[in-house]
């Protein structure tokens, strides 16, 4: 299979391993207000890729964190004058209950950042240790310029990178840094906060140690696919292979990097802080989940999409006739196989998850197999080979 790798630029083979898992690893949600379409889409992506990797043989060990340790759900949690850890169960509770309703594979192992506080510290006290953080008034710090690399996968300079962590929460005036595009791994405990003791006195982890330290945990100190929205090429990922690079010694951390594209709604990125969401259990209500998933996984997976519902409403009329395809009774006559379509199906797969051009293959099928039962031909093995396709998409009507 050949797939797109980011940190490459480019698609590459994706050697599958076969004396162990291949291990993947995808960051979740921070759960205080979920689960919408954005995030449905990243997790359908990934949900598609694992289908068609086991459908191929092989065996997939599959991480997704949970981030309950973040400013946005302390926030919310003040808000909305509820604890943060309830706040973060329930939302947690309703983003496993949509996942479920969308038929998404749970992964192998779930992990809360919250229940995971003493990996990170260990691994922050390394880093300490090799030089590559330094310790400042009860924060810790990891140091960029330990890292030559450091965001090469942005391929951006230094004064673009900074303007991008700027906006998505960066401090550079913070009197503690030595460098402005410094990270934080360990911050004092700020008023109304959660707090964990530490050496460096209580305070919580910062967002990217908590990544490193889970999918290290679960998954090994080097993977093999490491997924996300196209918003965490920076500062998240980058950061990420800094300190696990700096902490194991081992290069690379991983070795495919997957990011899908963002979703929009009325000309704006859906987003929580703009409040634009479509969400998955309202969709749900007017939609079949297969249509969802046709309809989220009929766009390129690297590319932003605009949700629209007559999109979806489309796709619910697709679904219908793949259901009707399949139950379809054919007659004795001169049989149809499929097999031009399957053979199609699987190569736009093969070349870095082509979902349309894969839907597309399902579409032909289903009209082919309805046209010939008309005609009172027999249509089972090309209904063998339909099922079999919609199967590796995850669609119930296959089940």
């Amino acid at each position: 299979m050949q797939l797109f790798d980011t940190l490459r630029g480019q698609k590459a083979q994706l050697p599958i391993p076969t004396d162990r898992p291949l291990t993947l690893y995808v960051c979740g949600v921070t759960p205080y207000d979920t689960t919408h379409v954005g995030h449905a889409h990243t997790f359908l992506i990934f949900d598609l890729l694992i289908r068609y990797l086991r459908h191929c043989g092989a065996e997939v060990a599959y991480c997704q964190n949970v981030t309950d340790v973040d400013t946005p759900l302390f926030e919310r949690a003040a808000r909305d004058h509820v604890a943060w850890d309830d706040l973060a169960r329930r939302e947690t509770e309703q983003f496993v209950k949509d996942c479920a309703d969308l038929n998404l594979i749970p992964p192998t192992y779930f992990p809360k950042a919250s229940a995971e506080i003493a990996p990170m510290q260990a691994i922050i006290e390394r880093l300490i240790a090799l030089g590559h953080a330094y310790v400042r008034h009860g924060n810790v710090y990891f140091s960029i310029k330990t890292d030559p690399d450091y965001g090469a996968m942005t391929r951006l300079g230094y004064a673009d990178m900074l303007k991008i962590a700027n906006e998505r929460g960066n401090i550079p005036s913070d009197p503690n840094k030595n460098d402005p595009l410094d990270f934080v791994l360990w911050q004092a405990g700020a008023p109304g906060e959660p707090t964990w003791s530490s050496p460096w006195g209580p305070g919580r982890p910062g967002w990217h140690i908590e990544c490193t330290a889970m999918s290290t945990r679960y998954l090994g100190e080097q993977i093999d696919i490491h997924g996300g929205g196209r918003d965490l090429i920076f500062p998240h990922h980058p950061s990420e292979i800094a300190q696990t690079e700096a902490y194991s010694g081992k290069k690379p951390f991983v070795r495919f990097w997957v990011h899908g594209g963002m979703a929009y709604l009325g000309g704006e990125k859906m987003s929580k802080s703009l409040g634009n969401m479509v969400f998955i259990r309202n969709a749900l209500n007017e939609h079949s989940a297969d249509a969802l998933r046709w309809y989220l996984l009929s766009f390129p997976y690297r590319e932003d999409f605009h949700y629209e519902r007559a999109g979806v409403l489309a796709a619910e009329a697709r679904v219908a006739q793949l259901r009707e395809a399949l139950s379809a009774t054919g007659g004795a006559d001169a049989a149809t196989n499929g097999a031009a379509e399957r053979t199609a199906y699987f190569a736009a797969l093969d070349d870095d998850l082509q979902s349309p051009a894969a839907l597309t293959q399902i579409e032909h099928l289903s009209q082919r197999i309805l046209a010939a039962a008309a005609e009172g031909r027999d249509v089972a093995a090309a209904q063998a080979a339909l099922r079999e396709m919609a199967h590796v998409f995850g669609f119930k009507a296959a089940e």
